[in-house]
């Protein structure tokens, strides 16, 4: 029988617990894996929410329902490969890491130079290595899901030093004439090197995994692929640009934060009062603000970078951990709870000793 071309008629943000969709993640552990550097990038072209009043965007209505003040935006000539490769470097110079000594790239993204070949393949050639790459398309979940992958690689012995990206040029995603969408994003890239840890007991304590596919819809973009192809009719029509459910999105954000949040924190037997970090995928400060509010964990603990970036999609996450590495907010041996949430609809959630 063939496959329906719609998605089933269940809300992912009900509370409803006999629903199929209140099923939870999958869990797991990874030890003896540590995140050795940090690196990110953002184009230097900052647009502020004054500089989209003339598209007929109300600022304090953008800081108010969302809490960004500004995001970056790329160069036209730039593509996502440009971004990962910036944030790679300084990655990679960060641990003092060459190109030959990288084993694999695992790129996380939604905005590919091209349906094909991957970005990570660009990066791998950019960069000189001499190493498999592939991309990873979970969305806003997206690093969590390549940073996972890439642990099991080192956890299975198979892989000494893997180079994760998490990178999105949103700004090319969004219709500029939707007032309430198009301030919500923007471009960046981040990256970490996972290697092994031996000796100073970094690991994953508790992962989980998770995607409820019935609210595809709430976040998707419906033209490009096989199912519609991108044609003068569903050019004119805009159905090349992101649709967002942004009131379904946001009670499902919550939900499937709290209750991967205490899962993940159960079974790594940590209290939230022990975590020194938060980081979760910046998409909107309230958001961020309902979904930590049971978790009892103080607000300086819960890092926030959204009012100068936007939501960044897949580089979300990455983008923030370099900022707190830097910052002097993450040390050896703290424990850093991440979470990341989005299309598909998919999730990520971690509890890692850093």
């Amino acid at each position: 029988m063939a496959e329906s071309n719609s998605y089933a008629t269940v809300d992912p943000a009900s509370n409803d617990q006999t629903s199929p969709l209140s099923t939870r993640g999958r869990m797991g552990k990874v030890k003896s894996v540590r995140i050795a550097s940090t690196g990110s990038y953002v184009p230097s072209n900052v647009v502020s929410n004054e500089d989209l009043a003339e598209l007929g965007c109300d600022s304090d209505w953008i800081i108010r329902r969302t809490g960004i003040k500004q995001r970056h935006h790329a160069d036209p000539t730039q593509a996502t490969s440009d971004l990962c490769y910036e944030a790679a470097t300084r990655c990679m110079e960060s641990a003092g890491v060459t190109a030959d000594q990288i084993d694999l790239i695992i790129v996380a993204t939604i905005t590919p130079d091209h349906p094909t070949p991957s970005t990570a393949c660009h990066l791998q050639r950019r960069l000189g290595a001499v190493a498999p790459a592939m991309d990873v398309n979970a969305a806003c979940a997206g690093f969590m899901y390549a940073m996972i992958t890439a642990a099991q690689f080192i956890a299975a012995g198979n892989n000494q030093c893997v180079l994760v990206v998490g990178a999105d040029l949103m700004s090319r995603t969004v219709n500029p004439e939707d007032k309430k969408t198009y301030p919500l994003f923007g471009d960046g890239a981040g990256a970490v090197l996972l290697t092994p840890d031996t000796t100073d007991g970094g690991e994953i304590l508790a992962y989980q995994l998770g995607s409820e596919g019935c609210g595809g819809e709430m976040l998707c973009i419906p033209a490009g692929g096989t199912r519609m192809h991108t044609t003068p009719e569903t050019y004119n029509e805009g159905h090349q640009y992101l649709t967002m459910d942004g009131r379904s999105v946001f009670k499902w954000a919550v939900r499937v934060f709290d209750e991967s949040a205490k899962d993940v924190l159960a079974a790594a037997n940590v209290c939230p009062t022990d975590l020194a970090l938060v980081v979760m995928h910046q998409a909107n400060q309230r958001i961020i603000d309902s979904a930590v509010s049971d978790l009892n964990v103080p607000a300086d603990r819960v890092f926030v970078n959204l009012d100068r970036y936007g939501n960044t999609s897949g580089a979300s996450i990455p983008l923030a951990l370099d900022e707190a590495v830097r910052d002097g907010k993450i040390s050896s041996g703290d424990l850093v709870l991440l979470c990341g949430f989005g299309a598909g609809l998919s999730w990520g959630t971690a509890v890692m000793r850093w």
